[in-house]
């Protein structure tokens, strides 16, 4: 087990792919309030599970009674997902994968868990959001690479201007490029394996969906 990867089950929808399996083995786990029905699907015992506990069923605290509980009032200054987090890194978490970020009900946690996981980022923090189909990593200046497999589509979603972005290894590649903040032009791109994308300055998403080979 790795003491410094956490999985953050979050509320969102979550598909217990082969990839997400892969991403989240050996990690120690904390559940968000609901995010804990996923637990059960993916076979784990969360180490603690905090949150206001409003979207938890009866039924599910039965299923998890020897798991410690951090509650907090439904009238907080955060979400249980920002909470969960906290816990995390107060023990020793250094990669961060937020599992159930992606989808759900509710879009404004979901981009709020993407911003979120850019502010984690600049602290050093490596970073993966998943429902289990779609994934995203968050890109800032530097260099990451994404393992992905040919024909599967990406987007890249800047939250500024970015400058000096280049994207290798892909159907439509760029190189030293300038992109206007909220200009599309990065969106729908197809991978030809692993994907490499390089930064100059700027604050971005990379947002892959592995299962979705409709680019080949």
């Amino acid at each position: 087990m790795s003491q410094s990867t956490f999985t953050i089950l979050l509320g969102g929808e979550l598909s217990p792919t082969e990839r997400l399996r892969r991403a989240i083995g050996g990690s120690r786990f904390i559940a968000a309030d609901g995010g804990m029905r996923h637990a059960m699907a993916l076979g784990v015992i969360p180490e603690l599970w905090v949150g206001d506990f409003d979207s938890t069923p009866p039924e599910l605290e039965g299923d998890f009674l020897d798991v410690p509980k951090l509650p907090y009032p439904a009238a907080k200054a955060a979400t249980d997902g920002e909470i969960a987090v906290s816990e995390a890194v107060a023990r020793g978490a250094r990669r961060l994968i937020l599992a159930g970020a992606l989808a759900g009900e509710r879009s404004d946690h979901a981009l709020q868990h993407l911003l979120s996981a850019v502010g984690l980022a600049e602290e050093g923090f490596d970073v993966l959001l998943t429902s289990g189909k779609e994934e995203a990593v968050p890109l800032l200046a530097g260099t990451i690479e994404l393992d992905l497999p040919k024909g599967s589509l990406f987007s890249v979603s800047g939250f500024s201007e970015l400058k000096g972005l280049s994207i290798e290894n892909a159907r439509y590649q760029l190189a030293d490029f300038q992109l206007p903040f909220g200009s599309s032009r990065t969106i729908s791109n197809v991978a030809e394996g692993k994907v490499r994308f390089s930064l100059k300055s700027g604050r971005a998403i990379v947002l892959a969906r592995p299962y979705d080979l409709s680019g080949v």
